[in-house]
């Protein structure tokens, strides 16, 4: 028996409607991979050193790595819920860049929370919860990369989503955020860390139904 094979319309229709997510994910992390490239180039540039970012000079690799790191991996985590890429070695390949370069991300997430000196609008509830959740981040890659060596796909594509969800957080967080800093300015530490932690939330609630509705 043969397999039915699409016809080139149909072919057409099915990628079209494969890019949406994954242009709409590039573009919710467009904001952050552009704010970490322009401190990348500070750093490497030798700008001013200011109280704002004397931290970032003090200890560069933390932040250079966590920026380039995070930056890899959710252009190439988006470009996983394409459907046709997924069936490909593509997939496999990019898993291979993608998981290192999401625990370097979670990593050094969690060591720039503890060890720098925050602006005091961060407050310990909020480093409390980026530690959590990039512990979580980081387990979740390690659960997955596990499920899929015994053949699991549901458990491998749900711990993928949430690991991805996660470390897109600071795109959602640009939502949450900017329209009262634009309005108000920057928050008391009790708001910002609800407004953080709200960009953070509803990712993974968006994940949750995302791995409930299957791989469709």
């Amino acid at each position: 028996m043969t397999t039915p094979t699409l016809d080139a319309p149909a072919r057409s229709r099915s990628l079209r409607r494969s890019w949406p997510v994954p242009v709409g994910l590039i573009l919710l992390a467009f904001v952050p991979v552009i704010a970490g490239s322009m401190r990348v180039a500070e750093i490497a540039s030798g700008a001013a050193i200011t109280a704002e970012n004397a931290r970032f000079f003090d200890s560069p690799v933390p932040v250079v790595a966590h920026i380039v790191c995070s930056a890899l991996y959710l252009v190439l985590g988006a470009l996983q819920f394409i459907p046709s890429l997924r069936r490909r070695r593509w997939h496999r390949f990019a898993g291979r860049v993608l998981v290192p370069a999401g625990l370097v991300s979670a990593f050094s997430g969690i060591w720039m929370a503890v060890a720098y000196d925050l602006p005091a609008v961060n407050g310990p509830a909020l480093t409390v919860i980026r530690v959590g959740l990039g512990a979580l981040m980081a387990a979740g890659l390690v659960i997955a990369v596990v499920a899929i060596g015994r053949r699991n796909v549901r458990v491998h594509r749900a711990w993928m989503i949430r690991s991805y969800a996660i470390g897109l957080g600071a795109g959602t967080q640009v939502f949450t955020l900017m329209p009262m800093m634009l309005d108000l300015g920057i928050p008391e530490t009790a708001k910002y860390t609800i407004l953080m932690a709200a960009g953070w939330g509803i990712n993974m609630v968006v994940a949750e139904l995302a791995i409930r509705r299957g791989p469709r």
